[in-house]
């Protein structure tokens, strides 16, 4: 499934990739937003769970905010495979965001 994410709060824009039924993210792009960073990030999540990358990038602030791109792909990842699992109907109790992230 190709999933698209607005962001909040950062300077990317938006962020989709592509997540599938063992929760595999791939394909990762994002619009806007420091270049080198983001071209970087998903070179090294790419093929994770959304678990995994939740795990290790959830949290994550830039600068003064209170979350990042990389919190923010962390959130977005999060919130496909929920909504993958809805539409498979299995349930799930993945938590979508974080203690530091305003995220919404």
């Amino acid at each position: 499934m190709r999933y698209t994410y607005k962001t909040k709060n950062t300077c990317s824009r938006v962020i989709s990739f592509d997540i599938d039924e063992n929760d595999s993210v791939t394909n990762i792009k994002f619009t806007g937003g420091c270049s080198g960073n983001l071209k970087a990030i998903p070179k090294l999540v790419e093929g994770w769970t959304a678990q995994q990358i939740a795990e290790k990038l959830l949290g994550n602030t830039c600068g003064g905010r209170r979350t990042s791109c990389a919190d923010q792909l962390a959130i977005a990842v999060l919130e496909a495979s929920r909504e993958l699992k809805k539409q498979r109907n299995i349930p799930t109790a993945i938590p979508l965001q974080s203690k530091t992230s305003t995220g919404f």
